[in-house]
């Protein structure tokens, strides 16, 4: 699937197969029943940002939604802090600066402005948790309906802020994967507003990556560490890497170096060379937000980490815990989920993959507030070990 078009054409959407569709037309998947991009003809230049914007819609030239319509709760511009770790100067990207306390609010305000735009009223996500808060904050915002199908064992939390949204809540006892399937059937009767589907959702997670270019004085780091689940960071820092690229205003690719809970890496082992199914049955990981065992773009998200000269890892669950521990004792009280990052840079450090003077920015996706069980459970489990 391509991403690109000649400078001065009009976006479009494209599949897997080579299919072209207007960008106007409501469908969340191609006809040969994959997903779809968006073709963008170009990056943005400096000139370009809207400095008086402070959102994600400061870059609203290379996002192809119109900005009247767009539904925002200041989205976007989130801290990127400088952290001595390991004797290393990093940067962390705090994504629960967001309004929802994830990075899911960049995908969600975009996709959600598109779907107004089109005149939808009513939208359905399916969701382990920080995905259906969005949703149903911004379709809250919007004044529209929202269903999020939630799998019964996901964070009380979680489930609390979309309701206190306004959403209506169907909880499903199953796999991540078996919600997913749910909400797919459930689509022929309702606009489907999914973050692993729809092809704007990755048109607003690209965002990050230009944030850390501008932050960083118009120029790349050397490298992003990031968790996957449905791998749409990684997905969306190719895209706007590769913008930048082909507009000429960065001179290579960041490194992207992608972490995943260890029985849920369908990412990494597959870019490992790993055999599916290899590891045996599938354990719970206090990583929740990254436990999905077949992403919709998986393609997509290991031939990103190759594009760039990056690399993957497959996570133990106790680095994870780890990682939770170590974010937390300088002042970064992350979810799990987002510590695999940590635990993925810890990785690569110790291999020598990230090397000594380069620009490292690590993204933390979501905090720790939002998954105060899986935040008991890691620092009880250490009390008791100590």
């Amino acid at each position: 699937m391509t991403d690109r078009q000649p400078p001065g054409a009009a976006p479009v959407l494209l599949d897997r197969s080579g299919g072209r569709y207007p960008l106007d037309e409501p469908r969340w998947r191609g006809d040969d029943g994959g997903p779809l991009a968006v073709s963008m003809p170009t990056g943005l230049r400096p000139e370009q940002i809207d400095t008086a914007e402070r959102s994600l819609w400061r870059y609203r030239a290379v996002l192809p939604v119109p900005a009247g319509r767009r539904v925002s709760l200041g989205e976007g511009c989130t801290p990127m802090i400088p952290v001595d770790w390991a004797g290393r100067r990093v940067h962390f990207k705090l994504e629960w600066f967001n309004p929802t306390s994830s990075f899911k609010d960049r995908g969600v305000s975009v996709m959600i402005s598109h779907l107004v735009a089109q005149g939808v009223e009513a939208v359905l996500e399916d969701s382990s948790g920080n995905g259906g808060s969005a949703v149903a904050a911004y379709a809250a915002a919007a004044g529209i309906r929202a269903k999020i199908i939630v799998p019964a064992a996901t964070s009380a939390a979680k489930i609390l802020q979309a309701r206190a949204y306004g959403a209506e809540i169907e909880l499903v006892e199953g796999t991540r994967d078996e919600v997913a399937q749910e909400a797919v059937r459930q689509s022929r009767r309702i606009a489907y507003a999914s973050h692993n589907w729809h092809p704007m959702f990755l048109q607003g997670t690209k965002t990050v990556a230009y944030e850390m270019w501008e932050s960083l004085g118009f120029t790349a780091p050397d490298n992003v560490v990031l968790v996957a689940g449905a791998g749409s960071n990684v997905i969306g820092c190719d895209l706007a890497f590769g913008e930048l690229l082909d507009a000429g205003q960065i001179a290579r690719r960041p490194r992207l170096f992608v972490g995943q809970p260890e029985h849920w890496a369908a990412i990494a082992d597959t870019f490992n060379g790993i055999a599916p199914g290899s590891r045996g049955e599938r354990l719970s990981t206090i990583a929740e937000g990254a436990s999905i065992a077949r992403p919709v773009r998986l393609p997509e998200a290991v031939e990103a980490i190759r594009r760039s000269g990056g690399a993957a890892y497959a996570v133990p669950e106790a680095e994870i815990h780890a990682a939770v521990r170590a974010l937390s004792a300088r002042g970064l009280y992350a979810e799990p989920t987002s510590a695999v990052a940590a635990a993925t840079l810890d990785h690569f450090l110790a291999s020598g993959e990230i090397a000594p003077g380069g620009t490292t920015v690590v993204v933390l996706t979501g905090a720790g507030l939002k998954s105060a069980e899986k935040m008991a459970a890691v620092f009880a489990g250490h009390d008791r070990a100590a």
